[in-house]
């Protein structure tokens, strides 16, 4: 049984998400600060939650499947 390949790309791949993901949020931060605090609560627990969105078929990548 050899290790694959898949798992340590799809890692590599979760954290190149992860950083665009952040980098794409810091930089609209000066526009989101000058929106009403409620809404920028909202923005930020929308943008915390939607980098999971492409994590399902990645996972399923990495496991062998084909997503």
């Amino acid at each position: 049984m050899t290790p694959s390949w898949r798992k340590p790309a799809g890692m590599l791949l979760i954290v190149a998400i992860i950083i665009l993901w952040a980098a794409l949020v810091a930089s609209l931060s000066a526009v989101v600060g000058q929106w009403h605090w409620g809404l920028q609560l909202v923005f930020y627990i929308v943008a915390g939650i939607a980098w999971i969105t492409p994590m399902k078929p990645l996972l399923r990548w990495m496991e062998g499947g084909r997503g």
